[in-house]
């Protein structure tokens, strides 16, 4: 038996860890993607991209989520974050942050919330 690392699972084949598919990096550039924003597929996409990059981009030819893309993809949502910024970047996406849509609720009505619940 060898001691060089494994780089072959019998059952699933070749692996790369999911680190590797972003080159260590830990976070998007650019503004951080919220698990329920929303992405799309606006533009056409290179040759170059990985494969991740490319089922994400056929995921997301109609709007879908952060947090459904990392399912999508079983990588990690930090992974697909990355990877979406990196999407983001290249003009190839975009993202609607679930915040755009309308007003936030203030403090205090959420409070008032809490409250009235407590009551209960």
């Amino acid at each position: 038996m060898s001691d060089a690392p494994q780089w072959l699972d019998e059952d699933a084949g070749p692996f790369v860890r999911p680190y590797a598919l972003i080159r260590g990096r830990t976070r998007p550039s650019g503004e951080t993607l919220d698990l329920i924003a929303t992405v799309r597929t606006v533009g056409e996409p290179p040759s170059d991209l990985g494969p991740e990059q490319r089922h994400i981009l056929r995921a997301a030819r109609a709007p879908i989520s952060v947090a459904d893309v990392a399912v999508e993809l079983d990588l990690p949502v930090g992974v697909v974050r990355v990877l979406l910024g990196d999407l983001r970047d290249n003009g190839l996406i975009s993202v609607t942050s679930p915040f755009a849509k309308g007003p936030r609720t203030s403090e205090r009505t959420l409070k008032e919330v809490i409250n009235g619940l407590r009551a209960l």
